[in-house]
């Protein structure tokens, strides 16, 4: 009976190292810390003006916040060197400059060594190519690994969420939305809605607010920042008569976006108290609830004046893109996609998180 039951235990393992899809049970948890990279890339060539334009890139400033912070936290490695240790990393960045290769392009692989991970593959068949490509393809490879961070961020939440604020915007907005749990202070008004980790520093907030579309010049920034400042102004005062949070109207700016496949105004920039010395970054989704003839904007801003502020303003802004307006599905998987420009290189998993 040994050797059958031996023959079982195989085979059972064996179905279990199958059936997790990109990640078997044997798979590692993933090393380092969020928004930051390892760069596999010849040492020499790490010094040389190819390397230097990856550095650059990575190094770029996150736009929007009131002081300067890079993009990510960089790290690098010989690829003699790329062993176990650093193949667990979170988020890699493999340069592989080779004749073999024809033209410059850019590839990306999850979970091969380590789950939650993903590897980012520029290849290039010289130098000079693969430093004009990575320099043109910059804000691509920024908004890519930016996003690859934000969707883990949404995968969190989706397994642990403050059900409380869920329950409110259902009942106020009929929407649903995914807010980290530490946001534990709440203030509800007129079509709004605040919540708050309500903390001296490092003080993370989520605003919900609604009002009625018109027509397309509703999304146009000078509207935005007007609805903006009218509904600041009544539904968060500051200590003192005359104090009311404002938006900083010249460091403020508008993107378009997807958001589940429909259009979305984002605006990143600064707010202040009128009268006061308070003041941090903030980033808002406005989009359209067609059933119901308005305009929804959620919004996450952040007070932490002796502290970075990056990871906690895209903490806010992954949080933004789970909202689900009342004619929408709850999907099962919420993914900020990344670029056309990056292709998904499907790779045997299985074969290769045993290496």
């Amino acid at each position: 009976m040994r050797p059958i039951k031996l023959i079982s235990l195989i085979c059972l393992v064996s179905l279990l190292a199958s059936c997790k899809g990109d990640k078997n049970i044997f798979t590692p948890t993933s090393s380092g810390r969020p928004y930051e990279v390892l760069v596999v890339i010849n040492s020499a060539m790490w010094e040389r003006p190819a390397g230097r334009a990856l550095f650059d890139v990575l190094d770029t400033n996150v736009p929007g916040l009131p002081q300067p912070e890079r993009s990510f936290r960089i790290s690098n490695t010989d690829p003699k060197h790329f062993n176990r240790t650093f193949k667990i990393f979170r988020s890699i960045i493999i340069a592989d400059i080779s004749t073999n290769y024809t033209q410059t392009k850019m590839k990306y692989a999850r979970n091969v060594y380590a789950a939650p991970q993903v590897i980012l593959t520029i290849q290039s068949p010289n130098e000079e190519e693969f430093e004009a490509y990575t320099r043109k393809n910059s804000q691509v490879i920024v908004d890519f690994l930016t996003r690859v961070e934000m969707n883990r961020e949404i995968n969190a939440l989706k397994e642990k969420h403050n059900n409380y604020i869920s329950e409110k915007i259902d009942s106020i907005f009929g929407c649903d939305i995914w807010m980290p749990y530490e946001l534990q202070s709440y203030k509800k008004g007129k079509n709004f809605f605040w919540a708050s980790t309500n903390r001296a520093n490092a003080d993370l907030n989520f605003v919900m607010y609604s009002y009625p579309y018109t027509d397309k010049n509703t999304f146009t920034l000078d509207y935005f920042i007007n609805k903006r400042d009218s509904v600041m102004k009544v539904n968060i005062p500051g200590e003192r008569e005359g104090m009311y949070m404002e938006t900083d109207s010249a460091h403020v700016f508008a993107n378009n976006i997807n958001v589940r496949g429909d259009y979305a105004m984002e605006v990143k920039g600064l707010w202040d108290v009128k009268n006061d010395m308070m003041g941090g970054p903030f980033v808002s989704h406005a989009r359209v609830d067609q059933a119901n003839g308005r305009v929804v904007v959620v919004e996450g801003f952040v007070y932490s004046p002796d502290k970075q502020k990056r990871n906690f303003m895209r903490k806010m802004e992954a949080a933004l893109y789970t909202l689900k307006l009342p004619t929408e599905e709850q999907l099962p998987e919420i993914v900020i996609l990344p670029d056309d420009a990056i292709q998904e290189e499907k790779i045997d998993t299985t074969a290769v998180s045993a290496k």
